[in-house]
């Protein structure tokens, strides 16, 4: 077993329910099911832990969800939605590390073993990051922290929701020897009976078999259970995502109408996503603004230009055609974001300078 690396899985907490709940607040603390008709053949996408009391869970059908909780308020998934807000906590995965694994919209791997900001504590990142995403997003999200992916994964689970879950190497064999096997992450209800009726209920008694007796009862996952009975997991978390934007988000310490107090953000913001394409060395070309009001309405404003958006000037002289047709010195402003996407990996292209900044 590998003791030093620090991986964090993070899962949202219900989150195509809670986000539905965070758009629109009168559903808080009642029993949502995204999903589909309680009527029709559909299934239940997602529920909040409202829901969840009465056991509604994932992949029920919906008429059946209705008739154990039939206060639920049905509600038609939006994909688009939850897509908008993932984008935003996988941004914020990669301000802390580039080794991100995205499992689904909601959940990802990171390794923290080196980590952007030189912090050799994975609980006290895992921390941070749970908290920048609700600072961003408004939404909770659960951790496990551990050596390995298996460990982290399996930890996150536990103080669900919005909790963290610290197993230290050290402690990665008694806290599985004791794990139910039905918590064990790839073992389902057919895979459970099976070794219930060997006699295994826990990571302790699936410990006592050796890798040839595993193998005679499940296969090739025999290797599998064997290993991570024992904390045994050397899978590396792999990234493959191509960085879709570079984006720079600022949540106000208080909300604003001032216009000076705006620019002065939005121009910081310029700076930072401006820094970080020269350091990725690449460039964009749609520019996207991002507002959200005092009363959580969020909008965004994005323009795509012919010529690439590289420096600071050319961020600035981009921007101000984003900040009209909205409420920007009417409505009160608790976010802004700047981003730019499209993104090219820079080459012998020349860059334009462009004019300075005016916000209207």
């Amino acid at each position: 077993m590998n003791s030093n690396r620090k991986i964090v899985h993070i899962d949202m907490d219900a989150f195509f329910a809670s986000v539905e709940q965070l758009d629109n607040q009168t559903l808080k603390g009642k029993p949502v099911i995204v999903g589909g008709r309680p009527q029709g053949r559909g299934v239940v996408a997602a529920c909040s832990y409202e829901a969840r009391s009465f056991g509604v869970h994932s992949a029920m059908p919906c008429y059946r969800a209705a008739k154990i909780c039939p206060e639920a308020i049905f509600i038609r998934p939006r994909m688009s939605r939850y897509q908008e807000i993932s984008a935003i906590i996988m941004n914020i995965f990669h301000e802390f590390t580039d080794i991100v694994e995205p499992l689904s919209v909601d959940e990802a791997f990171l390794d923290l073993t080196v980590n952007h900001l030189e912090e050799p504590s994975a609980s006290l990142l895992a921390e941070k990051i749970r908290e920048k995403i609700f600072q961003e997003t408004g939404l909770t999200a659960s951790a496990g922290v551990s050596c390995n992916k298996f460990v982290a994964k399996v930890a996150s689970d536990i103080n669900k929701p919005n909790g963290i879950t610290i197993i230290p190497p050290g402690m990665v064999p008694d806290f599985l020897a004791a794990l139910p096997i039905t918590k064990f992450y790839g073992v389902g209800k057919a895979t459970a009976k099976k070794m219930e009726r060997i006699g295994v209920s826990t990571g302790g008694d699936l410990r006592r078999f050796s890798k040839e007796e595993l193998q005679f009862h499940f296969g090739k996952t025999g290797s599998y259970f064997y290993n991570i009975c024992r904390g045994i997991d050397n899978r590396e978390v792999k990234t493959s995502r191509t960085r879709k934007s570079i984006g720079s988000e600022r949540t106000l310490s208080e909300d604003t109408l001032d216009p000076e107090i705006i620019k002065e953000i939005l121009v910081k913001l310029a700076e930072s996503v401006s820094s970080t394409l020269a350091n990725k060395k690449c460039y964009g070309f749609t520019l996207t603004l991002k507002i959200r009001y005092h009363d959580f309405k969020t909008i965004t404003r994005s323009s795509t230009y012919k010529t690439p958006l590289f420096t600071l000037e050319d961020i600035l002289f981009a921007l101000p055609q984003l900040t009209v047709n909205n409420e920007i010195g009417s409505k009160k402003i608790r976010l802004l974001g700047i981003s730019i996407s499209s993104l090219v990996p820079m080459n012998s292209q020349p860059f334009q300078l462009r004019l300075p900044f005016h916000l209207h």
